[in-house]
Formats: C-alpha cells, sequence, structure tokens
C-alpha cells in the first residue's frame, strides 16, 4: 500500500510541475490553484509513505522518477527537445534509484 502512495505522489508531483508552465508565474488563477492542489495531494501522499518506507527510498524514488516522467511529459507535450544527454541523464536518476533501493536501505 505504501508504494501505491508514493506512486500517487510521483503522479500528483509530476502533474503539478507539469501545469506550472500554464499558471505563467502564478499569474494565472486556475492553473495556479490546480499546480498547488497537486503538490498538496502529492506531499500528503509522500508523509503517508514515510510512515512505513525509509525516507532516503521513498525521496529518491519521488524526486527521480518524477525527474524522468517530466522530462518525458517535457518532451511528449511542451516541446521540450529530448537529446541523448537528457535520456542518458535521465538513466543515471532511474539506476541510481534502482542502486539505493538494492542496497539495504529496507
Amino acid at each position: 500500500m505504501a508504494y501505491l502512495l508514493l506512486f500517487l505522489a510521483i503522479a500528483a508531483e509530476v502533474v503539478g510541475t507539469s501545469l506550472i508552465k500554464f499558471t505563467e508565474g502564478f499569474t494565472r488563477l486556475w492553473p495556479t490553484v490546480a499546480t498547488l492542489g497537486c503538490y498538496g495531494v502529492a506531499f500528503l501522499f509522500l508523509a503517508q509513505t514515510v510512515k512505513s518506507v525509509p525516507v532516503s527510498v521513498a525521496y529518491a524514488m519521488w524526486s527521480g522518477l518524477g525527474t524522468a516522467a517530466v522530462a518525458a511529459v517535457g518532451a511528449a507535450f511542451l516541446g521540450e527537445p529530448l537529446t541523448l544527454t537528457k535520456v542518458a541523464g535521465i538513466g543515471l536518476i532511474v539506476a541510481g534509484v534502482v542502486i539505493l533501493n538494492l542496497g539495504g536501505a529496507h
């Protein structure tokens, strides 16, 4: 259950981060409300997750997988280029998350 909450936290954070562009510097009301709401949900789920998952593991997954997902959303929907350097960086981030999880942090 904790990892489901973590997945939901990551998803909410990715949606919120993806919406930031549409807030135009927090000058547009509804995109701003949606962004902040997504972040609120994300932190709520993350806080529930760390009750049973070590903070180091939860945060590594949150930040690493969230970063990779935001890069993918940017490339797929926001017109951002997906270069070989970005793909390599995302691969290294994901590898770091996997290594941390395998490293006995549980």
